[in-house]
Protein backbone atom coordinates (compact mmCIF):
# COMPACT_ATOMS: atom_id res chain seq x y z
CA UNK A 1 0.00 0.00 0.00
CA UNK A 2 2.61 2.08 0.93
CA UNK A 3 4.50 1.48 -2.26
CA UNK A 4 1.96 1.99 -4.47
CA UNK A 5 1.31 5.37 -2.54
CA UNK A 6 4.97 6.26 -3.09
CA UNK A 7 4.34 5.36 -7.05
CA UNK A 8 1.93 7.92 -7.26
CA UNK A 9 3.25 10.40 -5.67
CA UNK A 10 6.37 10.26 -7.55
CA UNK A 11 4.86 10.01 -11.03
CA UNK A 12 2.41 13.20 -10.20
CA UNK A 13 5.59 15.01 -8.75
CA UNK A 14 7.31 14.50 -12.42
CA UNK A 15 4.69 15.39 -14.25
CA UNK A 16 4.17 18.24 -12.65
CA UNK A 17 7.62 19.55 -12.94
CA UNK A 18 7.56 18.61 -16.86
CA UNK A 19 4.61 21.20 -17.02
CA UNK A 20 5.81 23.66 -14.92
CA UNK A 21 9.29 23.82 -17.13
CA UNK A 22 7.53 23.30 -20.35
CA UNK A 23 4.32 25.93 -19.86
CA UNK A 24 7.19 28.38 -18.45
CA UNK A 25 9.03 28.65 -21.51
CA UNK A 26 6.67 28.47 -23.88
CA UNK A 27 4.47 31.28 -21.73
CA UNK A 28 7.82 33.36 -21.87
CA UNK A 29 8.30 32.69 -25.92
CA UNK A 30 4.46 33.41 -26.45
CA UNK A 31 4.90 36.46 -24.05
CA UNK A 32 7.52 37.88 -25.98
CA UNK A 33 6.65 37.20 -29.62
CA UNK A 34 2.96 38.92 -28.56
CA UNK A 35 4.46 42.12 -27.07
CA UNK A 36 6.50 42.50 -30.37
CA UNK A 37 2.78 42.05 -32.68
CA UNK A 38 1.41 44.33 -30.00
CA UNK A 39 4.27 46.71 -30.52
CA UNK A 40 3.74 47.08 -34.22
CA UNK A 41 -0.10 46.69 -33.90
CA UNK A 42 0.34 50.11 -32.01
CA UNK A 43 2.74 51.79 -33.92
CA UNK A 44 0.22 51.25 -37.44
CA UNK A 45 -2.40 52.65 -35.27
CA UNK A 46 -0.31 55.65 -34.02
CA UNK A 47 0.21 56.03 -37.56
CA UNK A 48 -3.29 56.40 -39.00
CA UNK A 49 -3.55 59.87 -39.19
CA UNK A 50 -0.40 60.38 -41.29
CA UNK A 51 -2.40 60.20 -44.05
CA UNK A 52 -4.11 63.49 -46.11
CA UNK A 53 -6.96 61.31 -46.50
CA UNK A 54 -9.23 59.36 -44.10
CA UNK A 55 -7.49 56.23 -42.81
CA UNK A 56 -9.77 54.07 -43.70
CA UNK A 57 -10.19 54.93 -47.29
CA UNK A 58 -7.54 52.47 -47.57
CA UNK A 59 -9.69 49.48 -46.35
CA UNK A 60 -10.72 48.26 -49.58
CA UNK A 61 -7.02 47.54 -50.48
CA UNK A 62 -6.18 46.48 -47.17
CA UNK A 63 -9.24 43.92 -47.23
CA UNK A 64 -8.17 42.69 -50.86
CA UNK A 65 -4.55 42.52 -49.87
CA UNK A 66 -5.18 40.47 -46.46
CA UNK A 67 -7.17 38.33 -48.21
CA UNK A 68 -4.12 37.33 -51.24
CA UNK A 69 -1.42 37.23 -48.14
CA UNK A 70 -3.64 34.51 -46.45
CA UNK A 71 -4.66 32.43 -48.93
CA UNK A 72 -1.61 32.17 -50.43
CA UNK A 73 1.23 31.70 -48.06
CA UNK A 74 -1.40 30.38 -44.88
CA UNK A 75 -5.15 29.12 -45.96
CA UNK A 76 -5.45 27.92 -42.31
CA UNK A 77 -4.98 31.66 -40.80
CA UNK A 78 -8.04 33.01 -42.43
CA UNK A 79 -10.84 33.99 -39.91
CA UNK A 80 -10.69 35.13 -36.70
CA UNK A 81 -7.73 33.03 -34.90
CA UNK A 82 -9.48 31.73 -31.91
CA UNK A 83 -11.41 29.24 -33.87
CA UNK A 84 -8.99 28.19 -36.32
CA UNK A 85 -7.49 27.22 -33.11
CA UNK A 86 -9.81 25.29 -31.78
CA UNK A 87 -10.76 23.08 -34.94
CA UNK A 88 -6.99 22.53 -34.80
CA UNK A 89 -7.32 20.96 -30.99
CA UNK A 90 -10.06 18.64 -31.48
CA UNK A 91 -9.31 17.68 -35.11
CA UNK A 92 -5.36 17.64 -35.66
CA UNK A 93 -4.26 16.90 -31.94
CA UNK A 94 -3.39 21.28 -32.05
CA UNK A 95 -1.13 20.96 -35.08
CA UNK A 96 -0.77 24.38 -36.36
CA UNK A 97 1.04 25.37 -39.45
CA UNK A 98 4.12 27.52 -38.42
CA UNK A 99 3.76 30.13 -41.36
CA UNK A 100 0.18 31.42 -39.62
CA UNK A 101 2.48 33.39 -36.62
CA UNK A 102 4.04 35.64 -39.66
CA UNK A 103 0.88 35.56 -41.93
CA UNK A 104 -1.40 36.08 -39.32
CA UNK A 105 0.78 38.63 -37.49
CA UNK A 106 0.77 40.79 -40.97
CA UNK A 107 -2.47 40.10 -42.27
CA UNK A 108 -3.81 41.58 -38.60
CA UNK A 109 -1.92 44.44 -38.20
CA UNK A 110 -3.11 45.51 -42.20
CA UNK A 111 -6.43 44.96 -40.87
CA UNK A 112 -6.75 46.81 -38.10
CA UNK A 113 -4.13 49.78 -39.59
CA UNK A 114 -6.82 50.12 -42.08
CA UNK A 115 -9.70 50.36 -39.93
CA UNK A 116 -11.41 46.99 -40.10
CA UNK A 117 -13.44 45.92 -36.55
CA UNK A 118 -11.68 43.16 -35.59
CA UNK A 119 -9.33 42.20 -32.36
CA UNK A 120 -6.28 41.67 -31.28
CA UNK A 121 -6.59 38.48 -28.70
CA UNK A 122 -7.70 35.91 -31.94
CA UNK A 123 -4.16 36.87 -33.69
CA UNK A 124 -2.68 36.60 -29.84
CA UNK A 125 -4.07 33.29 -29.23
CA UNK A 126 -3.30 31.85 -32.63
CA UNK A 127 0.49 32.87 -32.63
CA UNK A 128 0.92 31.83 -29.29
CA UNK A 129 -0.88 28.19 -30.41
CA UNK A 130 1.23 28.07 -33.52
CA UNK A 131 4.23 28.65 -31.49
CA UNK A 132 3.76 25.92 -29.08
CA UNK A 133 2.66 23.95 -32.11
CA UNK A 134 5.89 24.28 -33.59
CA UNK A 135 8.03 23.78 -30.00
CA UNK A 136 6.56 20.71 -30.21
CA UNK A 137 7.46 19.58 -33.36
CA UNK A 138 11.09 20.50 -32.33
CA UNK A 139 10.93 18.47 -29.14
CA UNK A 140 8.78 15.62 -30.93
CA UNK A 141 6.04 15.87 -28.40
CA UNK A 142 3.14 12.96 -28.30
CA UNK A 143 0.28 13.73 -30.30
CA UNK A 144 -1.55 14.82 -26.77
CA UNK A 145 1.12 16.62 -25.18
CA UNK A 146 1.52 18.74 -28.25
CA UNK A 147 -2.22 19.29 -27.64
CA UNK A 148 -1.92 20.35 -24.11
CA UNK A 149 0.57 22.87 -25.10
CA UNK A 150 -1.01 24.40 -28.16
CA UNK A 151 -3.69 24.35 -24.97
CA UNK A 152 -1.19 26.63 -23.03
CA UNK A 153 -0.58 28.79 -26.21
CA UNK A 154 -4.41 29.64 -25.96
CA UNK A 155 -4.36 30.83 -22.62
CA UNK A 156 -0.71 32.94 -23.20
CA UNK A 157 -1.87 34.33 -26.03
CA UNK A 158 -5.26 35.37 -24.34
CA UNK A 159 -3.35 36.71 -21.07
CA UNK A 160 -0.71 38.70 -22.97
CA UNK A 161 -3.37 40.36 -25.24
CA UNK A 162 -5.27 41.95 -22.80
CA UNK A 163 -3.49 41.06 -19.05
CA UNK A 164 -5.52 39.01 -17.31
CA UNK A 165 -3.36 36.14 -16.70
CA UNK A 166 -5.86 33.96 -14.25
CA UNK A 167 -9.14 35.38 -17.57
CA UNK A 168 -6.97 33.88 -19.94
CA UNK A 169 -5.76 30.52 -18.09
CA UNK A 170 -9.44 29.50 -17.73
CA UNK A 171 -10.51 30.91 -21.30
CA UNK A 172 -7.76 28.33 -22.71
CA UNK A 173 -9.63 25.01 -20.95
CA UNK A 174 -13.04 26.36 -20.61
CA UNK A 175 -13.41 27.65 -24.65
CA UNK A 176 -12.89 24.21 -26.04
CA UNK A 177 -15.64 21.80 -24.26
CA UNK A 178 -19.46 23.51 -23.95
CA UNK A 179 -19.81 22.20 -20.25
CA UNK A 180 -16.44 20.73 -19.49
CA UNK A 181 -12.74 22.41 -18.02
CA UNK A 182 -9.87 20.05 -18.74
CA UNK A 183 -8.58 19.96 -15.51
CA UNK A 184 -5.30 18.33 -16.76
CA UNK A 185 -4.22 21.52 -18.62
CA UNK A 186 -5.61 23.66 -16.08
CA UNK A 187 -1.85 23.97 -14.04
CA UNK A 188 -0.28 24.73 -17.24
CA UNK A 189 -2.79 26.79 -18.39
CA UNK A 190 -2.35 28.80 -15.44
CA UNK A 191 1.51 29.02 -15.17
CA UNK A 192 2.08 30.08 -19.26
CA UNK A 193 -0.98 32.76 -18.38
CA UNK A 194 1.59 34.23 -15.81
CA UNK A 195 4.68 33.36 -17.68
CA UNK A 196 3.07 35.31 -20.82
CA UNK A 197 1.71 37.81 -19.16
CA UNK A 198 4.80 38.84 -16.93
CA UNK A 199 6.86 38.69 -19.89
CA UNK A 200 5.04 41.04 -21.83
CA UNK A 201 5.00 43.29 -18.96
CA UNK A 202 8.47 43.40 -18.42
CA UNK A 203 8.35 43.92 -22.07
CA UNK A 204 6.91 47.17 -21.73
CA UNK A 205 3.29 46.12 -22.51
CA UNK A 206 1.25 48.32 -20.82
CA UNK A 207 -2.51 46.86 -19.88
CA UNK A 208 -5.84 49.24 -19.16
CA UNK A 209 -7.92 48.44 -16.10
CA UNK A 210 -10.72 50.10 -15.48
CA UNK A 211 -11.98 52.19 -12.16
CA UNK A 212 -15.90 51.97 -12.39
CA UNK A 213 -16.43 53.31 -8.72
CA UNK A 214 -18.93 51.21 -7.64
CA UNK A 215 -19.23 49.57 -4.42
CA UNK A 216 -21.89 48.20 -3.10
CA UNK A 217 -23.00 49.81 0.23
CA UNK A 218 -25.30 47.29 1.53
CA UNK A 219 -24.81 43.38 2.31
CA UNK A 220 -28.06 43.24 -0.02
CA UNK A 221 -28.81 44.96 -2.54
CA UNK A 222 -32.47 43.59 -4.00
CA UNK A 223 -33.19 46.17 -6.79
CA UNK A 224 -30.06 45.97 -8.08
CA UNK A 225 -30.40 42.60 -8.15
CA UNK A 226 -33.36 42.28 -10.24
CA UNK A 227 -31.87 44.65 -12.64
CA UNK A 228 -29.00 42.46 -13.13
CA UNK A 229 -30.74 39.65 -13.75
CA UNK A 230 -33.00 41.67 -16.19
CA UNK A 231 -29.51 43.11 -18.02
CA UNK A 232 -28.44 39.24 -18.06
CA UNK A 233 -31.39 38.20 -20.10
CA UNK A 234 -30.97 41.63 -22.20
CA UNK A 235 -27.25 40.22 -22.72
CA UNK A 236 -27.93 37.08 -23.68
CA UNK A 237 -30.32 38.08 -26.63
CA UNK A 238 -27.40 40.33 -27.87
CA UNK A 239 -25.11 37.57 -27.91
CA UNK A 240 -27.68 35.94 -30.30
CA UNK A 241 -27.75 38.71 -32.31
CA UNK A 242 -23.57 38.79 -32.51
CA UNK A 243 -23.21 34.94 -33.06
CA UNK A 244 -26.40 34.94 -35.59
CA UNK A 245 -24.97 38.22 -37.17
CA UNK A 246 -21.58 36.67 -37.77
CA UNK A 247 -23.10 33.25 -39.38
CA UNK A 248 -25.95 34.56 -41.40
CA UNK A 249 -23.18 37.24 -42.94
CA UNK A 250 -20.57 34.84 -44.02
CA UNK A 251 -23.25 32.42 -45.06
CA UNK A 252 -24.06 35.09 -47.43
CA UNK A 253 -21.06 36.70 -48.65
CA UNK A 254 -20.08 33.07 -49.61
CA UNK A 255 -23.15 32.71 -52.00
CA UNK A 256 -21.55 35.88 -53.92
CA UNK A 257 -20.54 34.44 -57.18
CA UNK A 258 -17.02 36.65 -57.51
CA UNK A 259 -13.31 35.88 -56.51
CA UNK A 260 -13.10 36.24 -52.78
CA UNK A 261 -9.96 39.34 -53.34
CA UNK A 262 -12.87 41.29 -55.43
CA UNK A 263 -15.61 40.60 -52.68
CA UNK A 264 -13.37 41.51 -49.70
CA UNK A 265 -12.75 45.07 -51.91
CA UNK A 266 -16.25 45.80 -51.91
CA UNK A 267 -16.35 44.62 -48.69
CA UNK A 268 -14.19 47.32 -47.87
CA UNK A 269 -16.05 50.03 -50.05
CA UNK A 270 -19.30 49.14 -48.36
CA UNK A 271 -17.74 49.71 -44.54
CA UNK A 272 -16.58 53.30 -46.36
CA UNK A 273 -19.96 53.90 -46.90
CA UNK A 274 -21.02 52.85 -43.58
CA UNK A 275 -18.46 54.96 -41.79
CA UNK A 276 -19.49 58.01 -44.45
CA UNK A 277 -23.00 57.39 -42.60
CA UNK A 278 -22.76 56.50 -38.85
CA UNK A 279 -19.37 57.91 -37.96
CA UNK A 280 -15.84 56.06 -37.82
CA UNK A 281 -15.74 54.99 -34.03
CA UNK A 282 -17.17 51.68 -35.26
CA UNK A 283 -14.05 50.99 -37.24
CA UNK A 284 -10.62 49.33 -35.37
CA UNK A 285 -10.40 48.38 -32.47
CA UNK A 286 -12.47 50.68 -30.53
CA UNK A 287 -11.24 50.81 -27.16
CA UNK A 288 -11.30 54.23 -26.83
CA UNK A 289 -15.76 53.84 -27.02
CA UNK A 290 -15.41 51.12 -24.31
CA UNK A 291 -13.31 53.42 -22.20
CA UNK A 292 -15.71 56.22 -22.71
CA UNK A 293 -18.91 53.75 -21.80
CA UNK A 294 -16.61 52.54 -18.35
CA UNK A 295 -16.32 56.10 -17.28
CA UNK A 296 -18.87 56.95 -14.78
CA UNK A 297 -18.85 60.59 -16.05
CA UNK A 298 -21.80 60.66 -18.26
CA UNK A 299 -19.87 63.43 -20.03
CA UNK A 300 -17.70 61.06 -22.04
CA UNK A 301 -20.20 58.82 -23.35
CA UNK A 302 -23.19 61.48 -23.90
CA UNK A 303 -22.38 61.53 -27.79
CA UNK A 304 -22.87 57.51 -27.66
CA UNK A 305 -26.30 56.85 -30.01
CA UNK A 306 -28.33 53.40 -27.73
CA UNK A 307 -27.53 51.34 -30.97
CA UNK A 308 -24.47 51.63 -30.86
CA UNK A 309 -24.09 48.00 -30.68
CA UNK A 310 -26.43 46.91 -33.48
CA UNK A 311 -23.65 49.21 -35.79
CA UNK A 312 -20.74 47.57 -34.19
CA UNK A 313 -21.98 44.06 -34.80
CA UNK A 314 -22.81 45.08 -38.64
CA UNK A 315 -19.14 46.53 -38.73
CA UNK A 316 -17.46 43.34 -37.51
CA UNK A 317 -19.97 40.73 -39.47
CA UNK A 318 -18.69 42.42 -42.82
CA UNK A 319 -14.86 43.06 -41.59
CA UNK A 320 -14.96 39.04 -40.40
CA UNK A 321 -17.52 38.00 -43.99
CA UNK A 322 -15.23 39.49 -46.58
CA UNK A 323 -12.00 38.10 -45.36
CA UNK A 324 -10.59 40.24 -42.68
CA UNK A 325 -8.08 39.00 -40.54
CA UNK A 326 -8.37 39.82 -36.78
CA UNK A 327 -10.40 38.39 -33.38
CA UNK A 328 -13.77 38.39 -32.60
CA UNK A 329 -13.76 39.18 -28.98
CA UNK A 330 -12.04 42.70 -28.54
CA UNK A 331 -15.69 43.61 -31.04
CA UNK A 332 -17.61 41.24 -28.34
CA UNK A 333 -16.11 44.14 -25.52
CA UNK A 334 -17.31 46.78 -27.88
CA UNK A 335 -20.68 45.63 -28.22
CA UNK A 336 -21.04 44.40 -24.80
CA UNK A 337 -19.84 47.86 -22.95
CA UNK A 338 -22.27 49.85 -25.21
CA UNK A 339 -25.30 47.45 -25.28
CA UNK A 340 -24.70 47.89 -21.29
CA UNK A 341 -24.71 51.72 -21.43
CA UNK A 342 -27.74 51.20 -23.49
CA UNK A 343 -29.62 49.32 -20.82
CA UNK A 344 -28.45 51.44 -17.75
CA UNK A 345 -29.65 54.29 -19.57
CA UNK A 346 -33.05 52.70 -20.51
CA UNK A 347 -33.50 51.76 -16.66
CA UNK A 348 -31.94 55.20 -15.30
CA UNK A 349 -30.12 55.11 -11.78
CA UNK A 350 -26.71 55.71 -11.00
CA UNK A 351 -24.94 52.17 -12.22
CA UNK A 352 -24.69 53.13 -15.57
CA UNK A 353 -21.06 52.56 -15.58
CA UNK A 354 -21.68 49.40 -13.78
CA UNK A 355 -24.16 47.55 -16.56
CA UNK A 356 -21.54 48.70 -19.01
CA UNK A 357 -19.00 46.11 -17.11
CA UNK A 358 -21.88 43.93 -16.90
CA UNK A 359 -22.47 43.90 -20.57
CA UNK A 360 -18.55 43.77 -21.61
CA UNK A 361 -18.16 40.07 -19.93
CA UNK A 362 -21.74 38.75 -19.63
CA UNK A 363 -21.75 39.25 -24.22
CA UNK A 364 -18.66 37.33 -24.00
CA UNK A 365 -19.74 34.39 -21.82
CA UNK A 366 -22.77 34.07 -24.00
CA UNK A 367 -21.14 34.23 -27.40
CA UNK A 368 -18.36 32.30 -26.77
CA UNK A 369 -19.76 29.88 -24.05
CA UNK A 370 -17.50 30.44 -20.90
CA UNK A 371 -18.97 32.32 -17.96
CA UNK A 372 -16.49 31.59 -15.65
CA UNK A 373 -13.64 33.10 -17.52
CA UNK A 374 -15.87 36.23 -18.04
CA UNK A 375 -16.46 36.01 -14.77
CA UNK A 376 -13.09 36.41 -13.52
CA UNK A 377 -12.21 38.85 -16.72
CA UNK A 378 -14.40 41.08 -14.87
CA UNK A 379 -12.67 40.91 -11.06
CA UNK A 380 -9.39 41.51 -12.67
CA UNK A 381 -10.27 44.25 -15.25
CA UNK A 382 -13.12 45.77 -12.93
CA UNK A 383 -12.26 44.90 -9.27
CA UNK A 384 -13.54 42.48 -6.58
CA UNK A 385 -16.53 44.32 -5.80
CA UNK A 386 -18.32 43.64 -8.77
CA UNK A 387 -18.21 39.91 -9.16
CA UNK A 388 -21.13 38.85 -7.41
CA UNK A 389 -22.87 40.85 -9.72
CA UNK A 390 -20.89 39.69 -12.93
CA UNK A 391 -21.39 35.96 -12.08
CA UNK A 392 -25.02 36.18 -12.14
CA UNK A 393 -25.02 38.22 -15.11
CA UNK A 394 -22.49 36.13 -17.49
CA UNK A 395 -24.33 32.92 -16.49
CA UNK A 396 -27.49 34.01 -17.47
CA UNK A 397 -26.71 35.66 -20.83
CA UNK A 398 -24.69 32.27 -21.37
CA UNK A 399 -27.93 30.07 -21.10
CA UNK A 400 -29.86 32.41 -22.74
CA UNK A 401 -27.97 32.34 -25.91
CA UNK A 402 -28.66 28.76 -26.39
CA UNK A 403 -26.76 26.26 -28.14
CA UNK A 404 -24.93 28.80 -30.73
CA UNK A 405 -21.29 30.27 -31.01
CA UNK A 406 -19.01 32.39 -32.26
CA UNK A 407 -17.07 29.15 -32.21
CA UNK A 408 -18.95 26.67 -34.22
CA UNK A 409 -15.97 23.87 -33.61
CA UNK A 410 -16.81 24.16 -30.01
CA UNK A 411 -17.68 20.42 -29.02
CA UNK A 412 -20.98 20.54 -27.39
CA UNK A 413 -21.52 18.63 -23.80
CA UNK A 414 -24.48 19.64 -22.05
CA UNK A 415 -27.97 20.82 -22.53
CA UNK A 416 -28.62 24.40 -21.08
CA UNK A 417 -32.47 23.46 -20.31
CA UNK A 418 -33.99 19.82 -18.88
CA UNK A 419 -36.37 20.78 -21.57
CA UNK A 420 -34.54 20.85 -24.14
CA UNK A 421 -33.68 17.47 -26.33
CA UNK A 422 -30.12 17.80 -27.46
CA UNK A 423 -27.39 15.86 -28.90
CA UNK A 424 -24.19 16.01 -27.42
CA UNK A 425 -20.34 14.81 -28.36
CA UNK A 426 -20.82 17.07 -31.66
CA UNK A 427 -19.40 20.31 -32.82
CA UNK A 428 -21.69 22.93 -31.87
CA UNK A 429 -22.59 23.82 -35.38
CA UNK A 430 -24.46 20.69 -35.93
CA UNK A 431 -26.06 20.49 -32.47
CA UNK A 432 -29.47 19.02 -33.19
CA UNK A 433 -31.64 20.89 -30.53
CA UNK A 434 -35.37 20.05 -30.02
CA UNK A 435 -38.24 20.06 -27.31
CA UNK A 436 -37.99 16.78 -25.30
CA UNK A 437 -40.42 14.39 -26.11
CA UNK A 438 -41.85 14.76 -22.29
CA UNK A 439 -42.23 18.36 -22.99
CA UNK A 440 -43.98 18.08 -26.31
CA UNK A 441 -46.65 15.77 -24.52
CA UNK A 442 -47.56 18.55 -21.95
CA UNK A 443 -47.81 20.90 -24.63
CA UNK A 444 -50.29 18.61 -26.62
CA UNK A 445 -52.07 18.10 -22.94
CA UNK A 446 -52.20 22.02 -22.76
CA UNK A 447 -53.82 22.52 -26.43
CA UNK A 448 -56.35 19.45 -25.82
CA UNK A 449 -57.48 21.05 -22.60
CA UNK A 450 -58.10 24.14 -24.12
CA UNK A 451 -59.87 22.82 -27.67
CA UNK A 452 -61.92 20.84 -25.09
CA UNK A 453 -62.82 24.47 -22.58
CA UNK A 454 -63.02 26.13 -25.90
CA UNK A 455 -66.08 23.52 -27.15
CA UNK A 456 -67.96 23.49 -23.35
CA UNK A 457 -68.33 26.97 -23.35
CA UNK A 458 -69.70 26.87 -27.26
CA UNK A 459 -72.18 23.90 -25.92
CA UNK A 460 -73.39 26.37 -23.20
CA UNK A 461 -73.89 29.28 -25.29
CA UNK A 462 -75.79 27.30 -27.68
CA UNK A 463 -77.91 25.95 -24.69
CA UNK A 464 -78.24 29.63 -23.04
CA UNK A 465 -81.60 31.20 -24.07
CA UNK A 466 -81.14 35.07 -25.96
CA UNK A 467 -82.31 37.94 -23.56
CA UNK A 468 -84.54 39.33 -26.05
CA UNK A 469 -84.42 43.37 -25.41
CA UNK A 470 -87.80 45.21 -25.15
CA UNK A 471 -89.34 46.45 -28.22
CA UNK A 472 -88.21 50.53 -28.74
CA UNK A 473 -91.84 51.79 -28.69
CA UNK A 474 -92.63 49.69 -25.60
CA UNK A 475 -93.41 51.65 -22.05
CA UNK A 476 -91.94 50.40 -18.61
CA UNK A 477 -94.14 50.18 -15.83
CA UNK A 478 -92.71 53.23 -14.37
CA UNK A 479 -93.86 55.26 -17.40
CA UNK A 480 -97.58 54.02 -18.00
CA UNK A 481 -97.42 55.07 -14.07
Amino acid sequence: MIKKHMTEQTAILLSVSKWVILSSFVGVVIGAIVTGFLKILQLAEKSQHDFPFHYYYMLPFALAATVWIVRTFAPSAEGHGTEKVIEAVHKKHGKIDVKVIPVKLFATVLTIFAGGSVGKEGPGAQIGAGAASALSDILRFSPEDRKKLVICGISAGFASVFGTPIAGAIFGVEVLIIGVILYDVLLPSFIAGFAAFTTAQFLGVDYTYYDIRFYQNVALDLPLIFQVVAAGLFFGFVSDIVVSAVVWSHKLIQKIKLHPVLIAFLGGVVLIILAWIFGDKYLGLGLETIGNTLNPDPYFSRDLPWYAFLLKTLFTSITLGVGGSGGIITPIFYIGATSGHAFGQLIGGDHIALFAALGFVSVLAGATNAPIAATIMAVELFGLEIAHYAALSAVISFLITGHRSVFPSQILAMKKSEMLEVKVGEVIEKAEVDLEEKEIGKIRDIKERLRLRREKLREQQRRTPSVTSPKSGAKSPKQES
